[in-house]
Formats: structure tokens, C-alpha cells, sequence
């Protein structure tokens, strides 16, 4: 390989690396995003409350019952 010679980097990459350095906070502010929607603890409880009440689906949705 000649002296002169760069790894190559996506333009996507290379603007996800300024950003970082523009923002340094940016990685902290995404961890607390995500832990808002994503990072919570499962009620087991109430879990099995949801399956509990579960009601079955007929094979055909369109077709009306006929009782």
C-alpha cells in the first residue's frame, strides 16, 4: 500500500463522527431518550393478566358467526 494511502469512510460516518464532536452530550441525551420508551422493568404480574384476558381469534376475521 503506498504511503498516501486512507481507509475510506462513508459520508454518513464521517458526519456521525463531527456530530459527536460538535455535541459531546449527544450520547448521553440518547441514552436517556431511549430509556424513556424502552428501559423498563416487566411486570410479571400483569403480564399474565394481559395473556389471561386474551381472546381467540376466529380463522376467518370477515366472516360473521353464524349461531
Amino acid at each position: 500500500m503506498p504511503f498516501f494511502w486512507k481507509a475510506h469512510t462513508s459520508d454518513v460516518t464521517d458526519f456521525i463522527a463531527t456530530l459527536k464532536q460538535k455535541d459531546p452530550q449527544l450520547f448521553q441525551r440518547q441514552v436517556e431518550g431511549r430509556a424513556l420508551l424502552w428501559d423498563r422493568k416487566v411486570d410479571l404480574a400483569d403480564q399474565a393478566e394481559f395473556k389471561a384476558a386474551k381472546v381467540a381469534q376466529q380463522p376467518y376475521v370477515y366472516q360473521t358467526k353464524s349461531d
